[in-house]
């Protein structure tokens, strides 16, 4: 990932794979200009899976904080 695509948060990195998405299956843009959309876009789904893979750690962290605590899980109940 570029320095760039780091400090995009998990919105606009969405928001913007959804437009490329959008171009693509538009067509009508040269081999060149498609090529590089794809590329941005394997960029920006990188980004979103890092959002979302920390996110994940977060929340496994927590769960797992929670049940060493002796918490109870709303399922248990």
């Amino acid at each position: 990932m570029t320095e760039t695509d780091t400090s995009l948060g998990y919105e606009q990195a969405r928001d913007e794979l959804i437009e490329v998405v959008r171009k693509l299956e538009a067509g009508g843009t040269s081999l060149e200009d498609s090529l590089a959309l794809w590329e941005r876009g394997e960029e920006l789904a990188k980004v979103c899976r890092h959002w979302l893979e920390g996110a994940r750690a977060r929340l496994d962290s927590a769960l797992a904080a929670r049940d060493a605590s002796g918490g109870s899980d709303e399922r248990d109940a």
